[in-house]
């Protein structure tokens, strides 16, 4: 047997100091039948980051196939998965979430005709609780792709931007993070923007852009180290099949045919646009289609070529689709408490885009619990976004929640993490769904709208109302025009989807996603301009009018809560041997208990008063007299020459002696008290036996009846 001592040539290891922590990206190791794998650590987290792209297009698609993948393994952070099958399954939510934060920034960096496979897959090999893991296999993915063969118009790279509410926080370690008042990721090129996504505790509009301009600095080390490796072992780009497309019918088709796709697209009502539009393919088919026989095989680009086309020209001289101005938003409309038997809900319409947003109370066992490499162990506040097919006007079968649904109802869930009341203070477990009826742009921030109101009538106790809205952009060279709340085709053919959510007090959470390279610094600052006034209009003209404040009161449906807070060494006895204390109380008042471990108990049913029952059983079997304290109770046990047994609480009764039963001599105590009399007493304390003692005599005093 040979065994050959394998070497690695190719190996290379670039490192830098990124914000305190090494940075370091190796590559020639591992993973090298892909077009290129970078091991990435970020302080000590750990991501594999591979890039691989067939060799051939894809046939009849007329999209980029591209597929970033974030692969969670739990013994990132030393745990087994708490599934039956203990292993990892379908990627779970944060997975998700963080696969969609990588593809937003890199996608529209790709040449748009790219036809073949690429899949940049991200293995988390290890977790530092202080090293993002999110960030570092961005910078990865980025690193991968740029070294590798595949076209790319990059690099990009990522950071975490926090406040605590004085100083900016770049990469905050988890000590960092505990007062900070935000957590925005931000990826960008060297010299614009490309990806924001926030999360924040209503930080004001213009302290949340300033972080944003010196964080695209304080990023910069990152690419020039890409650029590095780039420049040493870059792979030269792969030539590929460019998507075909006839030109000269589309030249053709935009000299004789623009005024009628003009016509089509001059309607604010998406069915009429739509109508008009098949119309004009059957006038293009007869007029073109013996000419040009394969005609009906570029229709989808030519559409979206010239429909683009008419929407950039109009928005550049200051026109849009539906007749607005630039600045203005949408006919507006919200109703409240529009569902029976549900514990809130809300219709929030702007425009062609509805909301129905249905809000269910429950109590903090219902809370989600989370098996993740993240620090989350559960969640309190759920959100989820539904859009079914119909609200496009589609006839399309539902399936299964997409990654799209599950960012947008992310999203909605950041924009009011940072008002839902404090658990102290509102001691439920909450969810919200949204349910999309109509769909034509902007319906994660009427989700935003929609939520906020179905909480508030939920009579969930917000900190400040919360609404959303959507900034779009087109581009002519340096010139560049915004504009307030974009519609679905504003949205298609546009430029930007800059989404921003936030209180009259400042900013709760952003998402900005780009069909262009990036944006300048100017353009951020204007959107955040006018989507700051956006956000107020909505909130004064249409939301505060439909439900000024939250409700004092739920629903009466909905479960109510006592919480009470007791000594965790009185736990056993509340839930008594297997259980049959705690069963006994539910079964006695229909309450459902959860007792944590800290001694908190949180009693919930829809009858209040068996709320308090249960609470008084409770109390009861936990009481604890307090020295000095009076009581008023009842003579259980007399023992003539000894002393009376007074219950001070159901089933708790202290000894009052009988030289304590008054001032002057007792002979016997049926001389004072008899089994079934009430008295006060004063709880004097517990002796070295561990009995209660009280004194009768001491309470008189106190009460003034010596």
């Amino acid at each position: 047997m040979i065994i050959t001592n394998k070497q690695f040539p190719n190996y290379k290891k670039y490192e830098i100091m990124y914000e305190g922590r090494p940075l370091s990206m190796e590559v020639g190791k591992m993973a090298e039948l892909c077009n290129a794998a970078v091991l990435v650590k970020y302080g000590e987290t750990t991501v594999l980051v591979t890039c691989t792209a067939s060799a051939r297009p894809k046939d009849g698609i007329d999209y980029f196939p591209l597929a970033v993948d974030f692969n969670e393994k739990l013994y990132a952070v030393g745990r087994i998965p708490g599934s039956f099958m203990r292993r990892e399954g379908k990627p779970s939510l944060p997975a998700v979430l963080a696969s969609r934060l990588i593809d937003r920034p890199m996608r529209p960096l790709f040449p748009s005709d790219l036809r073949n496979d690429v899949v940049i897959a991200c293995e988390v090999l290890s977790v530092d609780r202080d090293c993002s893991p999110e960030i570092t296999a961005m910078i990865g993915a980025s690193a991968a792709v740029s070294i590798s063969d595949v076209p790319f118009n990059g690099p990009i790279a990522g950071i975490v931007l926090g406040w605590d509410g004085e100083k900016y926080l770049f990469n905050p370690t988890q000590e960092e993070r505990k007062n900070n008042r935000m957590i925005t990721t931000i990826a960008a090129t060297h010299k614009k923007i490309v990806m924001i996504e926030s999360e924040a505790d209503q930080v004001p509009d213009d302290v949340m852009y300033e972080g944003i301009v010196q964080a695209h600095e304080h990023l910069q080390p990152v690419l020039d180290l890409i650029d590095k490796m780039v420049e040493e072992i870059g792979k030269p780009k792969f030539e590929y099949e460019h998507a075909s497309f006839d030109e000269e019918l589309f030249q053709k088709l935009v000299d004789n045919e623009f005024e009628g796709m003009e016509y089509c697209m001059d309607t604010d009502d998406k069915n009429v646009r739509e109508a008009r539009v098949n119309e004009w393919i059957t006038k293009i088919q007869d007029k073109y289609e013996e000419e040009h026989p394969d005609l009906m095989n570029y229709m989808d680009e030519i559409l979206y070529k010239m429909q683009k086309m008419v929407v950039k020209k109009w928005l550049l001289a200051g026109k849009r689709v539906d007749g607005r101005q630039m600045n203005e938003i949408r006919p507006l409309a919200a109703e409240v408490g529009l569902i029976p038997k549900v514990h809130g809900s809300a219709l929030f319409t702007r425009g062609q885009t509805q909301v129905l947003s249905i809000a269910t109370l429950a109590t903090l066992s219902d809370a989600q619990k989370l098996d993740t490499i993240w620090e989350e162990e559960e969640k309190r506040f759920m959100h989820h976004y539904n859009m079914p097919s119909y609200s496009t006007g589609e006839a399309r079968a539902s399936r299964s929640t997409g990654r799209r649904e599950y960012g947008h109802g992310a999203l909605v869930e950041k924009a009011l993490e940072a008002v839902i009341p404090d658990v102290e203070d509102f001691p439920y477990a909450i969810r919200v769904v949204s349910e999309v009826l109509s769909s034509n742009g902007s319906t994660s921030q009427g989700s935003i709208c929609g939520t906020t109101l179905a909480l508030m009538d939920a009579g969930v106790p917000l900190k400040a109302p919360v609404a959303g809205i959507s900034c779009g952009l087109i581009q002519d060279g340096d010139d560049f025009t915004t504009f307030i709340d974009i519609q679905g085709v504003e949205d298609f053919h546009g430029e930007m989807d800059f989404k921003v959510a936030g209180t009259k007090a400042g900013i709760t959470a952003i998402q900005m996603d780009l069909k262009n390279d990036g944006l300048k610094h100017e353009i951020i600052k204007e959107a955040f301009a006018i989507t700051k006034e956006a956000r107020f209009q909505i909130l004064d003209a249409i939301m505060l009018k439909a439900l000024p404040e939250p409700r004092k009161e739920l629903a009466k449906s909905a479960p109510k809560m006592i919480q009470i807070k007791i000594n965790p060494d009185k736990i056993r006895e509340v839930i008594g041997s297997g259980g049959k204390v705690i069963q006994k109380i539910t079964a006695d008042t229909g309450c459902k208990i959860d007792i944590n471990d800290d001694g908190s108990i949180f009693i919930a049913s829809t009858d209040i008063e068996a709320c308090r029952t249960a609470r008084k059983t409770i109390e009861d079997i936990v009481f604890e007299p307090e020295v000095g304290a009076l009581y008023y109770g009842e003579v259980k046990r007399v023992i003539s020459n000894l002393g009376a047994f007074v219950e001070l609480a159901p089933g708790k009764d202290a000894m009052c002696h009988i030289k304590d039963l008054e001032f002057k001599r007792t002979e016997k105590v049926e001389d004072v008290l008899n089994v079934g009399d009430h008295t006060w007493v004063k709880f004097t304390g517990v002796d070295d036996r561990g009995r209660w003692n009280i004194s009768r005599k001491d309470a008189l005093r106190e009460r003034g009846e010596a």
